[in-house]
This record gives C-alpha cells, structure tokens and sequence, in this order.
C-alpha cells in the first residue's frame, strides 16, 4: 500500500503548471524502535517538559518557541505567528532556472522525495515537463517551504516521475580543501596501479541492494521472537573478540594475494 502524500501543491513552468503530491522516498519505519521502561513495573516511561529554574512540570499550552538573543534573553514566538509567514513557495514548486544535472555534486543533495500527479487531469502538463527536462539532460532548480523553512530543490526526471531532491544549505558544506590538501598528489607507481585494478576488476559485481541490510537488526528481531516464544530470562550476550588488520608492510605482495584470491 503507497504512503500517504505529506505534501499536496502545483508544479509550475512559466504558464504550464499541474496538481502534484509528493511523499518521502526513504522510509524509517521497518527500524526497530523500542520504549524506556520501568524495570520494576514494565510501565512505559514518558518525558516532560519542566522549567529549568523552577523544576516545575510546564503544561502544554505554556509552551513557546523561542529564539537566544542574548544571554538568559529570548524573543518569543508563537506558532501562528511562524505559520503566518506564508511565501508563494508553500503550495507552488516554480521551477526558476535549469542546470546540466551533473555540475551539481553529490554532496549538496539532502534528502529525495517522490514527486507525481495528483490527478489525470494534469498528467499531460506534468509529462511534458519531466520529459523536456529528460530529454535537455537538465534538472530544475526552485524553491519550496518544507519543514517551515524554504529551502532549494532540484527536480530530477526518473522514469515516470519526478524526483525532488532538497539541497543543503551553503554554510551546511564544508570545503573539501580543507580536509584533503595536505595529501600527497604524487602518482602511484605504474606497477601497483596495474594490480590494484586487476583486483577492482576481480571484485566488480552488479550493484545489489542487499549489500545495505541491517544484520544487527535481523538479529534483534530474532532475538525478540525468541524471547516472545520462551519469556526466557535476559542473559547477557557473549562477548566476541575481534582483530583489527594488521599494517600492511610490502603493498605489492598485499596486492598480488588479494588479486590471487579474487581470481580463484
């Protein structure tokens, strides 16, 4: 069953625009979660919001956002007053400008969502818009509140649909150079390079999404059908040693047997 859309508003391209509905394409709800309980009682444990001087419980509707402007010193906001800030861009993705897909990097994508018609009548506009973008190798840049912020986003085509991308904000990103100008820029020797690449070649495998499952989670949930069958006592879990690799001395015996045990 598809998820509900959390989002529901216009795609827009000069005087072509259409209803849309957009979901997350990432999903937390198979984690395992688990509660904070009372050992004694097996009461769940709840949380509340107490005032820092006071020590007293705060009710909800004493509750206020509030932003430091000094030390002890806030400016308070209500949420009606945040919400009332309203831009064009909370109910429309206008998209402003396109740019070749590949001169954004990777590292200012944030987090995709599913973007599709939200009824038959728009399909067509929506069609032509994804399939011009596909066609001219581009992607769309606009702007749109979500999470009561307005951030930028990029529309990718894929498929049938559209994929938004969120892009980070600028001072989110750090400079590469800062980290990675003091590494050496000197070439490898021709000789390691050759069975380096023997050995990527060797390893090379079609991508396969179940290289990212989550062993431990398996486990956990194994762990808990079993204590759901016997009820049994919570023991503590054996300890198991591992060692780390060990320095590798001679890189071209290291490669040569790595290469060795791919191929065989």
């Amino acid at each position: 069953m598809a998820p509900r859309s959390f989002w529901k508003g216009y795609l827009k391209l000069s005087l072509v625009n259409c209803a849309v509905s957009m979901v997350p394409a990432t999903t937390e709800s198979e984690k395992v979660r688990f509660h904070t309980l009372n050992r004694a009682t097996e009461n769940r444990v709840v949380s509340r919001y107490v005032d820092s001087v006071t020590g007293r419980e705060v009710d909800e509707d004493d509750e206020v956002k509030g932003f430091e402007r000094g030390e002890d010193e806030y400016v308070m906001l209500e949420d009606d007053e945040i919400d009332a800030v309203a831009l064009e861009s909370t109910r429309t993705i206008n998209i402003e400008t396109f740019v070749p897909k590949d001169d954004i990097e990777w590292i200012w994508y944030d987090t995709p969502h599913y973007l599709t018609p939200s009824d038959k009548v728009g399909q067509e506009a929506f069609a032509v818009i994804r399939e011009a973008m596909a066609s001219r190798e581009v992607v769309g840049i606009s702007k749109l509140v979500m999470y009561r912020r307005e951030r930028a986003v990029m529309l990718e085509p894929r498929d049938n649909g559209i994929i938004l991308w969120t892009l980070r904000y600028g001072d989110e990103v750090r400079d590469p150079k800062e980290f990675f100008s003091a590494i050496s820029s000197e070439k490898s020797e021709s000789g390691y390079m050759q069975l380096m690449e023997k050995f990527i070649e060797a390893r090379s495998t079609p991508w396969d999404p179940s290289i990212v499952d989550d062993p431990v989670q398996d486990r956990i949930l194994d762990m808990i059908a079993k204590r759901k069958k016997t009820k049994a006592k919570k023991k503590a879990p054996a300890k198991v040693e591992t060692k780390g690799p060990s320095n590798v001395i001679d890189i071209m015996d290291a490669l040569k047997k790595s290469l060795e045990s791919s191929t065989k």
